[in-house]
């Protein structure tokens, strides 16, 4: 099933439209901006969630999986550098996703020292846990609508 609306009555902040600045990488971006620049061709997805976050919780359609760990245990992925520098063509950049925009900031500094142009999505997948630890209501790609399966 795709997934293109969030159907919660969920609030959520407005991000910036443009990169923001970070250190060691080339920036942060709205969940937003990201899909516009893949959607013209300027990035490639990648999606630094584990196998099984993408299998249980859903992901992005056409997004390339290059987890940074593995489960169980959050090993380091060893393959992550071959991954990553076979994902993303000369030219190109990179907007890297995961939970909620932690794991994708050491994966995006890990793709900078690669040589490539890696951006990180604030939020990421499902945002930040809300003051019950729920996910999914306090931003992240799938609540602002944006395309995304499960299943």
């Amino acid at each position: 099933m795709l997934f293109n609306a969030s159907s919660s009555s969920s609030a959520f902040s407005p991000l910036p439209d443009h990169p923001q600045p970070a250190e060691g990488y080339a920036g942060d971006v709205s969940p937003e901006l990201a899909w516009q620049w893949v959607q013209s061709g300027q990035a490639v997805l990648v999606d630094v969630r584990t196998d099984a976050e993408r299998d249980w919780v859903g992901f992005v359609p056409g997004a390339v999986a290059v987890p940074w760990k593995h489960w169980p245990g959050m090993a380091p992925n060893p393959q992550y550098d071959a991954a990553i520098l076979a994902a993303v063509p000369p030219g190109r950049q990179a907007v890297l996703l995961c939970r909620s925009g932690v794991r994708s900031m050491a994966a995006a500094r890990r793709a900078t020292e690669l040589g490539l142009r890696a951006y990180n999505i604030l939020e990421g997948f499902e945002g930040d846990a809300d003051e019950n630890g729920h996910r999914n209501r306090k931003g992240g790609w799938r609540l602002r609508g944006l395309p995304w399966r499960q299943g």
